[in-house]
């Protein structure tokens, strides 16, 4: 069970000046995160749109700790639609938050991260997309919630992320895809107690295709984030089963992992959107991935024996 030792490992002050120095990191790293500024992420953008894709993009950093540091990522996503704008992509480039950036964890943390955020959820609806609010640990979750709620009043189209891996996650499920919302659905990322969330890799499976036939039964607009193609055939049957058009939910998978499959399933009319994340700050964002699928770390491992 690498999984857990990898995520206590994305939170290691000591472990993140190892991996960062090691030589071989970098070229890793690229794989997943293909850009450090957002004039190296736009050309992507471009090359992925002109593959029939949607895009979804991620300024990545989670450590902030003073409110300096949440206006300047406030900053970095407004400056993202401000390239975006001449692009006429509408919302086939959307973005992904994580409202830890926006000061969610600092003193009237809630209120901070509401007041940073908006703006950015007001600028991409000026350019005809939307925002969506990434989940992290289970502790800042209802305060993502009531954002969400707050920002629907105005953006109904704002969306947010529900972690099938939480025993919560079915009840937000119900209440979500009852109000019509956009929600996006992952096995979850971080390390989690066995007192909130489901430890064995079956028993989340489960729980995300019970989480799944909520959403597709409901009136929301579920977008399903998994590279798992069990779990992407029986999308398609929930999808059958409750009468969905091909425009009403969409696939989403990160950059850098069965980039194939995401072409495939575009041209074959669906949906499919691409999570591209983009900065300096890309440790702890890494390392989740690694901690993922046991797949990600083998690649990270042989490219390190290949480098030594």
């Amino acid at each position: 069970m690498l999984g857990p030792v990898i995520l206590a490992a994305s939170r290691s002050d000591k472990m993140r000046r190892i991996v960062s120095a090691a030589p071989v990191t970098k070229p890793v790293v690229d794989r997943f995160i293909p850009g450090e500024t957002v004039d190296q992420v736009i050309p992507i953008v471009t090359e992925l749109a002109d593959k029939g894709l949607e895009v979804t993009l991620d300024v990545v950093g989670e450590d902030i700790t003073t409110p300096e540091q949440a206006t300047a990522a406030r900053d970095a996503y407004l400056l993202l639609i401000e390239r975006l704008k001449p692009l006429g992509l509408g919302a086939r480039a959307e973005m992904s938050v994580k409202l830890s950036m926006f000061g969610q964890a600092l003193e009237n943390g809630h209120e901070l991260a509401l007041a940073n955020v908006r703006p950015v959820v007001e600028a991409a609806a000026e350019i005809g997309t939307t925002v969506t609010l990434d989940a992290e640990d289970h502790t800042t979750l209802d305060s993502m919630f009531a954002i969400h709620e707050e920002l629907r009043k105005d953006f109904p189209q704002t969306g947010c992320v529900i972690q099938a891996y939480l025993f919560r996650t079915e009840e937000d499920a119900r209440r979500l895809a009852a109000n019509g919302s956009r929600v996006r659905i992952v096995k979850g990322a971080y390390k989690e107690p066995a007192s909130v969330a489901y430890q064995d890799k079956a028993e989340i499976d489960k729980a995300y295709v019970r989480v799944l036939g909520t959403l597709m039964a409901g009136s929301g607009y579920p977008m399903i984030g998994s590279h798992d193609p069990r779990l992407i055939a029986i999308t398609q049957e929930l999808a059958r089963r409750h009468g969905r058009k091909l425009d009403e939910y969409e696939f989403q998978m990160l950059y850098g992992i069965r980039g194939e499959e995401h072409v495939r399933l575009a041209a074959e009319g669906h949906r499919m959107r691409v999570y591209t994340a983009y900065g300096t700050d890309w440790y702890g964002y890494f390392m989740r991935r690694l901690a993922e699928k046991p797949a990600n770390l083998l690649f990270f491992v042989r490219s390190m024996i290949t480098k030594n």
